[in-house]
């Protein structure tokens, strides 16, 4: 696994030596606080997109530590033998009650004590990545910090796909269950999914045809 640190790249991106011009599937949501059927459907869905991403040539970028959707992406890879970069995006300070998942191709290090302090970071790491090709972000499960992910995605003009049945953020949103989760999904980037509809749309975000 290749580390950087902000820091250590002075005058230059915080991507240096990370892939770019490469379609990017951004991935978001819960972490520690998932159900066991959650996580397995979530697995499912993610064990489906191995191909998918090998076969555009795509970097997905994640929040890279072990637990939840970042467990599942990084295990998901390692099982179907997947060949794309796996890129976790992490708040350094916030590194101490969760490793990392050593799954993962590369981790950035990034400013902050606490998490969510990584959401700007994660997103503006995928829209460098992606150099102006198409990016997608794929949302499933997620507490509060899901809501801002999901907040700087749409705010960067990124599609973002909501994984319907996957609990919590991601329901709340698919049913509009407050002023904020409502703004979210009537968004025109917005687009509510079922789990086997989820590879199918990834891959049309990845050509020019849009989700």
């Amino acid at each position: 696994m290749r580390r950087v640190r902000v820091g250590e790249v002075a005058g230059l991106p915080w991507v240096a030596g990370l892939p770019a011009g490469r379609p990017v599937l951004v991935l978001v949501g819960g972490a520690a606080g998932m159900a066991d059927a959650h996580f397995d459907l979530v697995a499912g869905v993610l064990a489906d997109l191995v191909p998918v991403l090998d076969g555009f040539g795509a970097v997905v970028v994640d929040g890279g530590t072990d637990a939840g959707v970042m467990r599942a992406m990084g295990s998901a890879r390692a099982a179907a033998g997947g060949d794309f970069r796996l890129v976790g995006v992490a708040a350094e300070g916030a590194l101490g009650k969760t490793p990392l998942e050593p799954h993962h191709t590369d981790v950035v290090l990034v400013p902050g004590d606490r998490w969510g302090d990584e959401v700007p970071w994660l997103a503006d790491t995928a829209t460098a990545v992606a150099a102006g090709l198409p990016s997608v972000t794929l949302l499933a499960n997620g507490g509060l910090i899901s809501l801002d992910d999901a907040e700087s995605s749409l705010a960067r003009g990124r599609p973002l796909l909501v994984l319907r049945g996957s609990g919590r953020t991601a329901d709340a949103i698919a049913a509009r269950a407050d002023e904020r989760t409502a703004r979210i999904a009537d968004s025109p980037l917005t687009h509510v999914v079922t789990a086997d509809r989820v590879a199918a749309r990834v891959a049309r975000a990845f050509t020019t045809t849009g989700v």
